[in-house]
C-alpha cells in the first residue's frame, strides 16, 4: 500500500465528521433575502452609502492597494487620517492601524512582552490573543474567565515586566470584562494592561467610543487597546491604541506591521466614513444595545437558555455540537441566518448559536428573529 505526505489530513477529516465538527465555506450572493443574525456589523453600516461611498473614492484616490508595507510605500495621508481620528474618538493619544485586528493583537502582545516577561490571558480571550501569547515567547498564564483576584495572585508573584490580557467583549457569550478592577489590579501590581475592545467599539461607552471610555480607562497610563474595523465599522483591518510611545515602538518592533502590506486604501477610506457617521449619529450604539437586550428577553421568556448581553453579542446554548448545527440550519431554512459556535472555537466546550444585534433592526425584525429561533430550537 503506498502512501502521501498528506494521508493524514483524511484521518484528521473523519474524526472531525464523526464529531459533528466538519467546517465548511458557504460563499454568499451580495444579495441576501435572509435575516441577518451572524454578521458582525453592529451598527448595520457596511452597506451604507456613506461608508461604501468613502470606500469608492479612496479606491479610486489612492489606488486598490497600498502598494507596499506601511514602513515603505503603504503609509498615506489617509492611514493617517483613520489613525488621527480613531485615538481622538477613542480617547488615546495615538493609535496605530493594522491589516486586521488579528495583527493588531499579535503585535500589541510580541512587541511589548517577550522573554523574561509574564502575560496574564484571561480563559475567554480570542484565538488571536492565544497566538499572540504563544508567538511573544513570554511566560504565558492562563487564569480563570473574568477573574480580575486571579490576575492579581498570579502578577503578585512575578518579578519583571508584565501584562494582563482581556477582551472588553467575550465574543462567545457577549459578556463584559470586568475592566475597572482589572485595570487597578494592574495598577498596585505594576502591569500594564491590554484591552481588545474589538466588540465594544460602536456599541459601549458615549456614542460608541468603547469599553475603555465606557470605564474611564481611555487614555490611562498603563493601558493599550486593540480593535477591529470590521465589526461596528463596517470595514476592514485593525488598530492598537495607547500611548505615543507605545505606539512609535510598534513602528520599531512590530512584526505584523513592519513585514505586512499596509490597511487596502478602500478599507480605510470606508472605516473612516463609518466612523464620521458615528460622530454625526452616536444613537447607533444605545439601539444595537437595546436590540440585543430585546433579543435576549424574547429568547428567555421562551423559555430558551441565553446569556444576558453586555454588548450586542447574544448567545444561546445548544443541547449538542450536531443540534447548533441543525439548528443553525433550521434558522437558515426559516429565513435567517445566525452564527453557530462548536468545539473548539469555543474554550468551555458548549456549544450554541450566537445572535448578533444590528442597529438598524427593527422592532418587527427582532421579533421575527425570536420566533424563527423558538421555533428551530431541537429538543434538549
Amino acid at each position: 500500500m503506498s502512501f502521501t505526505p498528506f494521508d493524514w489530513i483524511d484521518d484528521e477529516a473523519r474524526r472531525r465528521a464523526d464529531a459533528g465538527l466538519l467546517r465548511r465555506l458557504r460563499p454568499r450572493e451580495a444579495e441576501s433575502e435572509l435575516l441577518d443574525l451572524a454578521s458582525n456589523d453592529y451598527l448595520g453600516l457596511t452597506r451604507h452609502p456613506d461608508v461604501t461611498g468613502s470606500a469608492a473614492r479612496a479606491a479610486r484616490r489612492w489606488g486598490g492597494g497600498a502598494t507596499g508595507s506601511r514602513l515603505v510605500t503603504g503609509s498615506t495621508a489617509l492611514h493617517a487620517e483613520l489613525e488621527d481620528e480613531l485615538a481622538e474618538f477613542c480617547g488615546f493619544e495615538a493609535a496605530l492601524v493594522f491589516s486586521s485586528g488579528y495583527a493588531a493583537n499579535l503585535a500589541a502582545l510580541t512587541a511589548l512582552t517577550g522573554r523574561g516577561s509574564l502575560i496574564v490571558s484571561d480563559a475567554g480571550n480570542h484565538a488571536s490573543i492565544v497566538d499572540g501569547c504563544r508567538l511573544s515567547r513570554a511566560e504565558t498564564a492562563v487564569v480563570p474567565h473574568a477573574d480580575p483576584e486571579s490576575v492579581r495572585k498570579t502578577l503578585r508573584v512575578h518579578r519583571g515586566r508584565a501584562l494582563a490580557v482581556t477582551d472588553s467583549v467575550f465574543s462567545v457569550d457577549g459578556d463584559a470584562a470586568p475592566l475597572a478592577v482589572l485595570a487597578e489590579v494592574c495598577r498596585t501590581e505594576n502591569a500594564a494592561l491590554l484591552v481588545d475592545d474589538a466588540h465594544g467599539l460602536g456599541v459601549l461607552g458615549e456614542g460608541g467610543r468603547g469599553a475603555l471610555a465606557a470605564a474611564g480607562l481611555a487614555g490611562t497610563d498603563g493601558v493599550v487597546a486593540t480593535l477591529t474595523l470590521s465589526k461596528s465599522l463596517g470595514s476592514q483591518g485593525g488598530a492598537v491604541l495607547g500611548p505615543a510611545r507605545v505606539i512609535d515602538h510598534l513602528v520599531n518592533a512590530a512584526r505584523t506591521f513592519i513585514f505586512d502590506t499596509g490597511l487596502a486604501p478602500a478599507a480605510v477610506g470606508a472605516a473612516l466614513g463609518a466612523l464620521r457617521l458615528l460622530r454625526r449619529e452616536p444613537a447607533r450604539a444605545a439601539r444595537a444595545r437595546t436590540v440585543a437586550t430585546a433579543l435576549y428577553e424574547g429568547l428567555t421568556d421562551a423559555g430558551l437558555t441565553a446569556v444576558r448581553p453586555d454588548a450586542a453579542v447574544v448567545s444561546v446554548r445548544a443541547p449538542s455540537a450536531d443540534a447548533a448545527v441543525g439548528w443553525a440550519a433550521d434558522c437558515r431554512t426559516a429565513g435567517m441566518a445566525v452564527g453557530c459556535f462548536r468545539p473548539p472555537s469555543v474554550p468551555d466546550g458548549i456549544s450554541r448559536l450566537r445572535l448578533t444585534a444590528r442597529a438598524d433592526l427593527t422592532d418587527e425584525q427582532i421579533a421575527r428573529a425570536v420566533g424563527i429561533v423558538r421555533r428551530t430550537a431541537p429538543a434538549s
